[in-house]
């Protein structure tokens, strides 16, 4: 795990499946409505051996240092947007629209 700075090589460390095969199943969980057991059985169709409770866990570890990474290289690239939204009386939010940053 070279390259990788020591917080995301801590994490990583104690995981026990191919980087790519954890990545993959992060990218479709959070792009696509899918529940952990759709994930379980798409994998298996694929001849991955993975539980939905092991997925539960790569969401937990691996989810919010995806999105520490993905913010700073979107503010290195200046592609940032502020997003707004509005709420309900149950804080249900109703409309969401990303606003460009100067």
């Amino acid at each position: 795990m070279k390259g990788l700075s020591p917080a995301v090589a801590k994490v990583l460390k104690r995981l026990h499946y191919p980087l790519e095969i954890m990545l993959v199943c992060m990218r479709w969980y959070v792009a696509y409505p899918l529940s952990l057991r759709n994930l379980e059985e798409m994998m298996a169709e694929r001849g991955i051996a993975v539980d939905h409770s092991t997925v539960h866990r790569w969401a937990i570890k691996l989810l919010p240092l995806l999105k520490k990474a993905f913010r700073r290289y979107m503010i290195a690239k200046g592609q940032m947007k502020r997003l707004r939204h509005r709420t309900d009386s149950h804080r249900a939010v109703l409309l969401v629209s990303g606003i460009d940053s100067p």
